[in-house]
């Protein structure tokens, strides 16, 4: 079992908070989660239309390749900032449930594109498959998002306390 922190112990240590503040790994990985945000989005809308009426195949497969290659680039570049980081590029402590649930959205982005490219399923099978990887996207990328606003939510406190300790000595 990966050496998780404890529900009181900070997120990050003193010193990987100023390895996640230093590395411009930090700032791609808040450029490219939006973007690829907004392509699911958009992808999601248009794998839906074609479900629905059978129009839109080209677009709406077109829109799952390209999310499935922004999440290879966010995977790549988040693997390289955990290893700055935290020195591991996969399931650092902090880390450890939303870098397994990414590798289930992986291999369902994975198996989508291999459909795709090698024909082994239909247009409306391949489609329910993005389907199905969108939705194991939801849940990681919600993941993430609490892990960013518990994140911030710690950091906000150990200011408070070092502010509150800075005023009982002053």
């Amino acid at each position: 079992m990966p050496n998780k922190p404890s529900p009181q112990s900070s997120l990050y240590s003193p010193a990987e908070r100023f390895r996640r503040d230093a590395t411009p790994w930090t700032t791609v990985q808040g450029v490219l989660a939006p973007i690829q945000f907004f392509v699911f989005i958009g992808s999601a809308i248009l794998v839906t239309r074609y479900l629905m009426t059978g129009d839109g195949l080209f677009t709406a497969t077109t829109s799952v390749v390209l999310k499935t290659c922004l999440l290879y680039l966010i995977m790549v570049t988040g693997c390289i900032w955990e290893k700055e980081v935290f020195g591991v590029y996969l399931f650092a402590h902090s880390f450890y449930w939303e870098d397994m649930v990414s590798m289930l959205v992986l291999a369902l982005h994975t198996i989508y594109l291999l459909s795709f490219i090698f024909d082994l399923m239909s247009p409306r099978a391949q489609m329910w498959m993005a389907l199905a990887a969108y939705s194991t996207y939801v849940i990681n990328a919600t993941q993430f998002v609490f892990k960013l606003r518990s994140a911030r939510l710690q950091s906000n406190a150990q200011a408070n306390r070092h502010r509150t300790a800075e005023g009982t000595t002053a």
